[in-house]
Parts: structure tokens; C-alpha cells; sequence
């Protein structure tokens, strides 16, 4: 295809005239079947690059994104503009899975969403073996390396993925890539051949501030109060989201607040309510925001320095997504200092403690030496860490060196989640006359949803339930657990523990190899990462949007005039102008003669600044003007 039939697509589903920036040369690149990566920052339309060619290649276009929210919003949006899409993702019903892969088969959808861990799927590596894959779409890409800010090890089956259709071609995608991180992209993903396109990381209407705060809530209390439009906080504890929305919501600023650890029918609704400007400030985690398209951010705050230029820069770049003049302020002090470095610390605990950590979970779990291949355990952290007086701030990153080590897998997956089973038969429910009409609507909707119910237990989503029949889910909940309570099903709800699977016999902890790869250079990485973002918030000499770009690899002379170095070096310039101008008024002045105000209009000072010396000498009593005339009154 040519430039104007993806144009024309374009038109049609989108109602937009042309591409932007690299939009179209990451299209054609795709479009003649070449590997392609490309960097675009949050807001250079990422999404067109990938929807526009899979409605013009044949076939399924099978897009790899870790956000359950993302994938939805993205088909939901796909489908009202006339586009077939589907997602599969955890706490859907088998059957459901299913279905979707078999339509997919017969060539009903032109997208596929799926998460990274769904391709060491069985089911769905044995569905999709029959389905005709046009390329593969991997966003985030820069999670599949471990020189990336946010490693993520279930990316790294993509390359074994592909090995199952190896001419299908595929597109990488991400917002922030450093050279480093783009050259391993493109290895990890095993590209036949380099071929990047960058889009230029200047963000012109954004003003990026460093403030040294005084008061963190009051400053940020400020700052809201002195601007208009949507604003986004960022905070890195799930306490501080909840805090510092009540805070913000006590002194008149409408503010909710969002974190990983709350129910996803919360989540969605307050998304959806700071989208609609129902909300005005959206305090989260860094768990918020991607995928997010909200053009009128006007300010985005990070409370706390996060521990990335890579993280700070994607999050910022949320703000001013419509080209308007917008800020983003990182709220920065020493404290912010020594917070990075201890979390930098924790995460890579000596491996001394690592192999203890390994040991006491054995002790925990009673795993004797030589057993434990391929066996699973719940894992309850907070127990285990009362019983072997440890914190969880260092066993979690010591469990995850483990695991990507080969010693574990450690996981919060499906099994986890509620699952019901109908104690009852088919027909035996239709003759119950004692359930309340709440109850009836729970079970037709149990019905409806997932299939094999009579037959075995089946994951469920109370979130789903509560939401498709307008209730809350604490009232699915309690329903549920009363339907069980009169044995006509059985209810497990879900349980908040994580799972640790052996994935080699356990042996002695000091036979342990900890790889370099693992550790080592991962630790450097993340050491340069952390220096590179100290360095960022206390340089006040070099203009910040200069900074940003060059750490990114883009050189550029030209200062920003807009963040809080360039401000203060405006700031110092016209005061220099200003001691300039009022020397030289001065100097003319000081031969105690009567001098015309035109011989001081002659001198080398603009007029508006001259006025203003003329105002504050008259002021101070410095100078006296009779007439046409100025005469100095004081010696100086």
C-alpha cells in the first residue's frame, strides 16, 4: 500500500486529514513486513501506528501490553469506531478465552490484546498456531530489557514466540529509550536487522519545574489553586495517594486518588470520573496513567522524586498533551536524596542476605534439601517475615534476584482469584422460591457469564458482577457469600497471596549462582539511573528541557525559556540591566548639573526600563524633576 491509501484509512476511521511526525514512516516500515521500533514520547500518537496497518494488512495483528486497562479502553474505542477488536486478559472465564481465540481463527477481529503472560499460555500458543498473524505489535517495549527502568521478565517469551511464525514481522513500541536500551530492544526481540525511528522528545509547551518545597501538601495545595485544568499528582506510596486526596479534598480541590492495590471497578471509575472533569485532581501511583488520553493536563506534580529520568519524563509528558501551555513540577529536597538511595539499597540487598532469604523460605515452607522441583506454595510474606524478622522492602527484591535467577517462580496469578462451583443441579435451581431477587440476578448472571459452573470450580470477577448489574462489590460479595452459606454454590473468594513454584531442587544456599546479569550489571544500570535523576534535580544551571533531551540522546543549544533555570537566569539578566541602567543614570547625573530629560532618553537604555529608573530615583528622593529638567539631590 501506498502513503494515501494509509491516509485514507486514516480518514475513515479516525476523521483525521495526515500523520504526525513519524506516524506514517513507522506505518510503511511495518507495512513492507520490516521489524520496526519506534520512540515516540507519551502523546505522539503511538496506537495509529499500529491500528492503521492492521486494518490494512491481512490477518490478525496480536498486540503484547502489560495494562489490563489499557487493553480495554483501546477496544473499546476500536469497536465504537467500527473496528473489530478483542482482549483477553486474567478473570476471564475459560469459555470466554475460547470463544475469542476461535473468532479469532475464523478471521472475526483485526486486533488481538493479550499480556505478556498469556503467551506461555498452552491454550493460547494452541489456538493461535491456526490463526493467520499479520505482525506483532509489542507496546512498552522497553520492559523486555533489563537495562530498561521497569524490567518486566514475562517480555522475554516474546522472542520464543516468535520463533512459532518466524516471517511474521514485528513493531516495538515505547516512550522513553535511552541508546543503550534501544540496541537491546532490538536484540531481545531478535529483529533481523536494526531499523529505529525516533521522534524528538521536545516538548515545547511543557515547562518543567524543580522546586524545593517547604510544606509538600501546602506547596502542591498552591500550585492547584494558581492553575486551571485537569492536574495529575504522583506519589510513591499507596498511604500518600489516599492522604494527600483527602488533604487536597479538605481545602475546596476536588481530588481522587488511584493505586495497584485497589478493586479494578474502583479504578475504572475513578479514571473515568477525572476523565469526564468530574474530578479535577487525580492522585496516584505510578500504577496510573498509561494509555491514558486526556489532552487539557495542565499540571502534573510528583510529590516525591521518582527514581528514573525515564519514569519522571513518561509521566510528565502527560501533562499539555494538546499543545497548550502546561507544568510539570517535581517537588525535590535532600530527603528525596537519601530516599533514593536507600530504595536503590534495598533493591539489591548483598547476596549474603539473598541466600538467607533463600534458606528461611525453605524452613518456611519446609522444603527439605534435594525436594521442592516444580512443587507450589502459597507464600504469605507478611507471616513469613514476622516468623524470620525480616522486611518486606528487601525479601521481595531478594525473591525476584531469585527467581530471575531459576530458583523460583513467584507470582499473584489466576490461582489466586475467587472461583465458584454450583452445589446444586440445573433444574434444581429453578424450583428455589427462597432466594431474594438480589440473589436470583447474581446466579442468572453466574449463568450467563461462565459456563461449566454445574461442573467445576470457575474463576470469577466480583468487579464484573458488581458492575453489569449496577451493585457494589462488597453487595456481590456478601450475595455470594450467602448463596454459599445455603449450599446452592460453593464459594472461595480470592485470596491476596502470592505463589512460589521451585523451579530447580532446593540445594545448599551457598552453591547459588547470582549472574552477573542479574545483579551485577543490573545494579550498575539502576545505579546510573538513580545518579542520572539526582543529577537532573539538582542541576540549576542547565536549562531543564536540555537536560531531559540530552540524557535521551538528542543534542540541542536552545534553552527552553520556560522551566525554573531559565526563569531565574531571566530574573538575574534584568537585574544585571537593571544595575547597568542606574549606573549609568547616575554617572550622567553626578556632575551635580541640571540635565534635560532628552540628554538621559540619548543614553543606551530602553525606554520602558529608564521610566523605571526615573520612578524609583524620584521615590527614593534621589533625584528631583522641575520641568524638562532632573537634577541629582544626593551624592553618589
Amino acid at each position: 500500500m501506498n502513503a494515501d491509501d494509509y491516509r485514507d484509512i486514516l480518514r475513515k476511521h479516525w476523521h483525521y486529514d495526515d500523520f504526525r511526525g513519524i506516524q506514517l514512516d513507522i506505518i510503511q516500515s511495518i507495512g513492507q513486513g520490516r521489524d520496526t521500533l519506534g520512540l515516540m514520547p507519551t502523546g505522539g500518537g503511538k496506537s495509529i501506528t499500529f491500528q492503521v496497518p492492521a486494518l490494512a494488512k491481512e490477518g490478525l495483528c496480536i498486540v503484547i501490553t502489560p495494562l489490563i486497562a489499557l487493553m480495554k479502553d483501546q477496544v473499546e474505542n476500536l469497536c465504537r469506531r467500527g473496528i473489530k477488536a478483542a482482549a483477553i486478559y486474567s478473570g476471564m472465564s475459560r469459555d470466554k478465552i475460547v470463544s475469542t481465540l476461535e473468532n479469532c481463527i475464523f478471521g472475526a477481529y483485526r486486533l488481538l490484546y493479550v499480556s505478556p503472560e498469556r503467551l506461555s499460555s498452552e491454550l493460547f500458543m494452541k489456538k493461535i498456531s491456526h490463526v493467520k498473524v499479520s505482525f506483532i505489535t509489542v507496546d512498552e517495549a522497553h520492559c523486555i530489557t533489563q537495562w530498561g527502568y521497569d524490567f518486566r521478565p514475562s517480555y522475554l517469551q516474546i522472542k520464543e514466540f516468535r520463533k512459532m511464525m518466524p516471517q511474521v514481522p514485528v513493531l516495538a513500541l515505547t516512550a522513553t529509550a535511552t541508546e543503550a536500551v534501544v540496541e537491546d530492544i532490538q536484540r531481545q526481540l531478535g529483529f533481523k536487522q536494526n531499523n529505529v525511528f525516533r521522534m524528538s522528545f521536545l516538548r515545547p509547551n511543557i515547562a518543567y519545574i524543580v522546586r524545593r518545597p517547604t510544606d509538600r501538601l501546602s506547596d502542591i495545595r498552591l500550585m492547584l489553586s494558581k492553575t486551571q485544568g485537569s492536574a495529575i499528582v504522583y506519589v510513591t506510596q499507596r498511604e500518600h495517594a489516599e492522604n494527600t486526596a483527602k488533604y487536597l479534598n479538605r481545602n475546596g480541590i476536588s481530588a481522587t486518588y488511584y493505586h495497584a492495590g485497589l478493586d479494578s471497578t474502583i479504578k475504572n471509575k475513578r479514571q473515568e470520573e477525572w476523565k469526564n472533569g468530574n474530578v479535577r485532581t487525580m492522585v496516584a501511583t505510578n500504577a496510573f496513567g498509561m494509555g491514558i488520553d486526556k489532552a487539557d493536563v495542565r499540571l502534573v506534580i510528583h510529590q516525591e522524586c521518582p527514581s528514573s529520568i525515564e519514569a519522571y519524563f513518561q509521566e510528565a509528558g502527560r501533562a499539555g498533551r494538546d499543545g497548550l501551555k502546561s507544568y510539570s513540577v517535581l517537588l525535590y529536597d535532600q530527603a528525596d536524596h537519601k530516599a533514593l538511595i536507600s530504595k536503590l539499597r534495598n533493591s539489591f540487598p548483598e547476596k549474603e542476605y539473598i541466600r538467607k532469604v533463600y534458606d528461611d523460605i525453605a524452613y518456611f515452607l519446609q522444603v527439605a534439601m534435594g525436594d521442592g522441583y516444580n512443587c507450589r506454595f502459597e507464600f504469605n510474606i507478611e507471616q513469613f517475615c514476622r516468623n524470620f524478622h525480616h522486611f518486606p522492602t528487601t525479601v521481595v527484591p531478594a525473591i525476584n534476584i531469585l527467581a530471575q535467577s531459576g530458583y523460583f517462580e513467584f507470582s499473584d496469578d489466576d490461582d489466586n482469584k475467587s472461583r465458584v462451583r454450583f452445589l446444586l443441579q440445573r433444574d434444581e435451581l429453578y424450583r428455589l422460591r427462597n432466594n431474594s431477587p438480589m440473589e436470583d440476578l447474581v446466579v442468572e448472571k453466574l449463568l450467563r457469564t461462565y459456563g461449566g459452573l454445574f461442573v467445576d470450580y470457575m474463576f470469577i470477577d466480583e468487579s464484573y458482577l458488581a458492575e453489569s448489574l449496577s451493585m457494589e462489590r462488597n453487595m456481590v460479595y456478601f450475595i455470594l457469600k450467602e448463596l454459599s452459606q445455603k449450599n446452592i454454590i460453593h464459594y472461595i473468594p480470592r485470596k491476596a497471596i502470592p505463589h512460589i513454584r521451585y523451579t530447580q531442587r532446593r540445594e545448599y544456599s551457598q552453591q547459588l549462582v547470582i549472574p552477573p546479569s542479574v545483579y551485577e550489571e543490573r545494579k550498575e544500570k539502576a545505579e546510573q539511573r538513580v545518579k542520572a535523576i539526582i543529577e537532573y534535580a539538582e542541576n540549576d544551571t542547565i536549562c531543564r528541557s536540555r537536560q531531559l533531551l540530552a540524557y535521551f540522546g538528542e543534542k540541542t543549544s536552545a534553552d527552553c525559556g520556560a522551566c525554573d533555570v531559565c526563569l531565574d537566569e531571566k530574573t538575574d539578566d534584568k537585574d544585571n540591566d537593571w544595575e547597568k541602567a542606574l549606573d549609568m543614570v547616575k554617572q550622567t547625573l553626578n556632575d551635580k548639573r541640571r540635565h534635560k530629560i532628552q540628554d538621559l532618553m540619548q543614553l543606551d537604555i530602553p525606554m520602558e526600563l529608564l521610566a523605571e529608573i526615573m520612578t524609583y530615583m524620584t521615590n527614593e528622593e534621589l533625584i528631583a524633576c522641575e520641568d524638562d529638567e532632573v537634577y541629582l539631590l544626593k551624592a553618589t
